[in-house]
């Protein structure tokens, strides 16, 4: 039997208290009288998820997430609040606790009114942060934004120059005007860290003695190779030209795409952990069942090529090509993964990249003993097309000049500074909280749908922007009231309160005053603990990747 830590385990008066025993997740625990569920479990390591509870703060049961089964009655309880009680059989994670979680995060997102990754990147089929980038140009940080570029993308300026931007089609700025140039800036990024004398290579992880064989360099190829050396695998490439590039080289014009720009970014790849085997075709002088017997995994990148290639291979064909499982990359042979144009053909080559950059993860997972096809669920809060006069609050933070041509044609791409004014433009539609929003991550984690309780039309967006550092965005607030206890405890002269009543209550500075008036000494913990980034930093303080 488990003691809850000394520390909580006399009164605040200095005298001993009454011990409570009781078991949770069917591990006995003794903790002092008034110790509440919650307090108990994380004694145990036991996680139970919460929004509207920080450690400190009066507890306020808001969000109701936190619920927990209390066998003996039956009844859901929230562990926030719920003091233990003697005999009492606690358990975190039942299917009625599970549906009860999810339906009160059901309810809190139908009200939310913000989307966690900005349509250029859901558009994006490397998934790149391209408001990241963006953000980084503006302030002439070019380093850092071919460090966010190189982190999805293994062949930046080649694709800066033939990529047909989907994530431009997407651009929230089109609403409005003309769409960011994002192509053109991800290229001069890309094509400053190539002019640079030593050009950056993301940081890899050690070796870990696993091999894997590429059969294919054309870019699903390359960029599979990029991301599995710097996982730590010893990667080879195997391909029937004597260079790598694939359709990169042949099918593209040399006046979009010169020789030495490709050859370059290839270079960036060859050479760093992975090894290039020219004049190597499946068939002829490379035999896939030797490869199999050879190497811990192989993938099949060769481009579109006949069927009966793979006759007595065991691999399962489709009329498009190697069948496979999404999103795994998976094979109907296991250690052998498909991606790019002998799975389907296809004409962007950023797409052939992505799916290198997806079969790669796949086949890691697949070398450190999981299973390949389980990828995590990720949840995107969406909150559909902008309305008219919504677009003043993005222009808020953005330029309200139109686009920026580059005075040498857009064949000649950016100067720094055409790039640094056109970055200017971008509304910056990211979640300013978007890797570390506890909301977000239980979405993914309950399986929750955001429709589900919606009713009517949504909310309309909003940026305050009283605050000299703080931005505050009511449609994205859950009430969980965290802010408006910190700000109690702080001894604002004002602080923040819950205005309105019923559906249409939201917190706000009391009469009417301004933000900055009401967060004056409680900014940054008001900030820090809220759970949504209804209260964000203007400038993000976003971390170096």
């Amino acid at each position: 039997m488990r003691d809850l830590p000394s520390g909580l385990s006399r009164k605040r008066g200095g005298g001993p208290v009454k011990k409570i025993r009781l078991s949770i997740d069917g591990r006995d625990i003794t903790v002092p009288e008034r110790t509440t569920v919650l307090e108990a479990a994380a004694a145990l390591d036991i996680a139970i998820p919460t929004l509207c509870h920080r450690d400190g703060i009066e507890p306020f049961t808001s969000c109701m997430v936190c619920v927990v089964l209390e066998t003996r009655t039956g009844k859901l309880i929230p562990a926030c609040t719920a003091p233990t009680a003697e005999g009492m059989r606690i358990e975190t994670d039942t299917p009625a606790v599970r549906k009860a979680r999810r339906d009160s995060l059901d309810f809190l997102l139908s009200e939310h009114v913000g989307e966690c990754e900005a349509p250029c990147t859901r558009a994006c089929p490397t998934g790149m942060n391209i408001p990241r980038m963006i953000r980084e140009i503006r302030s002439g940080r070019f380093d850092l934004a071919v460090k966010t570029v190189k982190r999805h993308i293994a062949l930046p300026a080649v694709l800066g120059r033939i990529c047909p931007a989907p994530c431009e089609k997407a651009c929230r700025r089109r609403e409005h005007d003309q769409p960011v140039s994002i192509c053109l800036l991800k290229r001069l990024s890309a094509d400053q860290d190539l002019q640079a004398e030593s050009p950056f290579r993301p940081e890899g992880d050690p070796p870990g003695g696993k091999t894997v064989a590429v059969v294919g360099a054309g870019p699903a190829g390359l960029a599979a190779a990029y991301f599995l050396s710097l996982l730590g695998h010893l990667c080879t490439i195997f391909d029937k030209n004597s260079r790598a590039g694939g359709t990169l080289r042949t099918a593209v014009p040399k006046d979009i795409l010169p020789e030495s720009v490709l050859d370059a970014d290839i270079g960036g790849i060859i050479g760093h952990g992975v090894t290039f085997m020219p004049g190597r075709e499946l068939g002829r002088n490379l035999d896939l069942e030797g490869l199999c017997k050879s190497v811990d995994a192989v993938l099949l990148t060769p481009g579109t090529v006949s069927p009966s290639l793979f006759d007595g291979s065991d691999l399962e064909m489709s009329l498009k090509g190697i069948k496979i499982t999404r999103p795994g990359y998976t094979t109907s042979r296991p250690g052998v993964f498909a991606a790019g144009g002998v799975v389907a053909e296809s004409k962007m080559a950023v797409r052939a990249v992505g799916q290198g950059r997806e079969a790669a993860l796949s086949i890691h997972r697949f070398l450190e003993g999981h299973n390949p096809d389980d990828n995590q669920d990720v949840f995107h809060s969406l909150f559909g097309r902008l309305q008219p006069e919504e677009i003043k609050e993005y222009l808020q933070e953005a330029e309200a000049d139109g686009r920026v041509e580059p005075a040498g044609e857009r064949e000649g791409g950016f100067t720094r500074e055409e790039a640094v004014r056109e970055a200017g433009r971008c509304f910056g539609c990211d979640c300013r909280k978007l890797t570390d929003c506890r909301l977000r991550r239980f979405a993914a984690e309950y399986g929750t749908d955001q429709k589900r309780y919606r009713a009517g039309e949504r909310r309309p967006i909003e940026k305050i922007q009283q605050h000299a550092d703080v931005v505050y965005e009511p449609g994205k607030c859950i009430k969980c009231g965290l802010c408006v206890r910190i700000t109690k405890n702080s001894a604002e002269t004002l602080g923040l309160t819950f205005v309105g009543r019923g559906f249409d209550v939201r917190v706000e500075a009391p009469f009417g005053e301004p933000l900055d008036r009401a967060l004056v000494k409680a900014a940054a913990e008001c900030v820090e603990a809220c759970p949504t980034a209804a209260l964000s930093w203007k400038d993000r303080k976003e971390k170096t990747p």
